[in-house]
Parts: C-alpha cells; structure tokens; sequence
C-alpha cells in the first residue's frame, strides 16, 4: 500500500491507532486483562469502584488466623478508610475494627515493590505476605518472590517514596 493510499484510509504513520489495535487493546480491557490504564488506581485504599469492596472481599485477619487467603462473608462487614472489609466470622471483625492498622493490607494494598520503583499499583488479595506482623499484597508473583528475598531493602524504598505517592492519591 502507498503511503497516500495508507494516509486516505487513516492506516499510516502518524494517523494514530490503527482500527485493529484499537480493537484489540479495548478486548483486552474488557476481558479484565490487567494494563498500565486498567491497574492504575487513585484511591489511598484500593476498593472495587462498583462493589465498594476492600481487597475484593477477602478477610485481611484471615492472612494472620488461617495464613491463607480466605473470602469474608457479607453478613459480616465494616467500614474503615472509605472502604467495606467483608470477615469470615465476628471474630476477625472485631479483631480488624480494633486494629484495622495492623490487619489491613499496608501501603492500602499498593504492591510494595512498585512502589519502591515509584508507582502506584494495586496488589491482589491473591499474591500476599505477612512479614513483620503485617501484610502485604503484589501485583506479580515475581515482586512477591523478590520482597521475600529482602523485605528490609524494598521497603526502605517504599517507605522513602509512600509519602509523596499517597500525595497524588484521592481521599
């Protein structure tokens, strides 16, 4: 194809997104596929924007009871930080609404190592540690396997950087 033919069909360089790209990066959304665009957030804790939902309705006591990821139930909830926390039993309710610092993910549920390299972006419930009494979540299995390998270090730089990225974020 020429490139007057390419620039009349709006295909050629410089016309911006060609309809197929266009087309496969909308899929790719709506298919729930994570992208800077997508897994990019604005809120301190990081909820569901239709569900309202914290860490997608997983108990945050359970990671420290159960050592495992277990979901919350909605006959058992509270609200703390703008945010519904969902809790397998009245137990971890009380325990989370007592010490919702303790329990409840650090950074808001932001992956640590992201923000030791200075972006913001949502662990899942899925992908966590406790270590030093708190827990953490990642957005990749990598970044939990390298905050597993030096805790201390990447969150010296999370820590170093938290404050001016919880800045940018919504309240």
């Amino acid at each position: 194809m020429t490139a007057e033919r390419q620039e009349r069909n709006g295909s050629g360089p410089g016309t911006g997104l060609r309809p197929g790209i266009a087309l496969i990066g909308l899929l790719a959304v709506l298919a729930g596929l994570p992208s800077a665009a997508v897994a990019q957030t604005t809120e301190r804790v990081i909820v569901n924007r239709y569900s309202g939902l914290a860490i997608e309705g997983y108990d945050p006591v359970a990671y420290f009871v159960d050592a495992r990821a277990e979901p919350g139930r909605p006959e058992f909830e509270a609200s703390q930080a703008g945010a519904v926390w969902r809790f397998r039993n009245e137990g971890n309710r009380a325990s989370f609404v007592a010490h919702p610092e303790i329990y409840g993910p650090q950074f808001g549920g932001y992956d640590p190592v992201d923000l030791a390299r200075g972006i913001t972006y949502g662990g899942t419930p899925r992908l966590w540690l406790v270590v030093g009494q708190r827990l953490y979540l990642f957005g990749r299995e990598q970044h939990r396997d390298a905050f597993a390998a030096d805790p201390a270090g990447i969150l010296r730089e999370a820590r170093a950087r938290w404050p001016a990225l919880e800045r940018g974020l919504a309240r």
